[in-house]
């Protein structure tokens, strides 16, 4: 209990600057009153313990269940079932990232009404399914690269670097309709289920083998989920 009570003052720490940006905003330079004060009270207290116990959650089971499932792969020498647990784990949590799910439906909204696709509920179902499932193979594959850097050494730089490289040369072909979508995908997809897990794999990962350093070869996978669903959208567009 003092562990969450302690979670509970830093995520109100960190909720403090949002909540008074909000305040000055409102009542000095609009000079309204909130509308429904105590609902929106409310829901600010169920904010502050939903990112308290979201945090305690990731610190007791996600994060440990990350570096100890990747740490138990590297001393069996298992190198197939460590490549499909990173596909998996890309892929399952990123195709149920609520951000994404928001996203692929409003493009799917916005390209009917655009008259893009057919405007009926299956043909704009089967367009954010699409879309979808495009980004969470990018992110799978995507965690496979960052895993292989991590077991090789690979200089992760270059593999960024590269790959906007590949990503401008790519925006050059790819319809104007769906650039927008295709650099975002690379936003929504880092959010609140994919990054604690493929953090943890990062971490265990570097921490096991040897010759890697957790802070130097532990991160970068995040930035390897954000980059590939860039490019995977674009050619999804240029295919589509």
């Amino acid at each position: 209990m003092p562990q969450f009570i302690k979670t509970l003052v830093d995520a109100l720490r960190d909720l403090a600057p949002i909540v008074g940006v909000v305040l000055f905003f409102q009542l000095i330079v609009l000079q309204q009153p909130f509308p429904e004060p105590m609902k929106i009270a409310g829901g600010m207290v169920a904010v502050v313990i939903g990112l308290a116990l979201f945090i305690q959650g990731l610190e007791l089971s996600l994060f440990p269940l990350g570096e100890n499932m990747a740490g138990a792969l590297v001393r069996k020498a298992s190198a197939p079932w460590l490549i499909i647990f990173s596909f998996a784990l890309g892929f399952g949590t990123t195709v149920a990232e609520p951000a994404l799910i928001a996203v692929s439906q409003e493009a799917a909204r916005i390209t009917a009404a655009a008259g893009m696709i057919d405007a009926t509920q299956d043909a704009q179902s089967s367009y954010a399914l699409g879309l979808r499932m495009t980004v969470a193979i990018s992110v799978g594959a995507a965690i496979v690269t960052g895993v292989m850097r991590i077991i090789k050494g690979w200089p992760i730089q270059y593999i960024i670097i590269g790959g906007y490289l590949v990503i401008v040369v790519l925006t050059q072909f790819a319809p104007e309709n769906i650039i927008g979508v295709a650099y975002d995908s690379g936003g929504v997809t880092t959010s609140t289920i994919t990054v604690p897990l493929v953090t943890a794999l990062g971490i265990g990962l570097s921490t096991v083998i040897k010759g890697r350093n957790p802070m130097i070869d532990g991160f970068g996978l995040i930035a390897f989920a954000s980059l590939f669903p860039i490019a995977f959208v674009l050619i999804y567009g240029i295919v589509i």
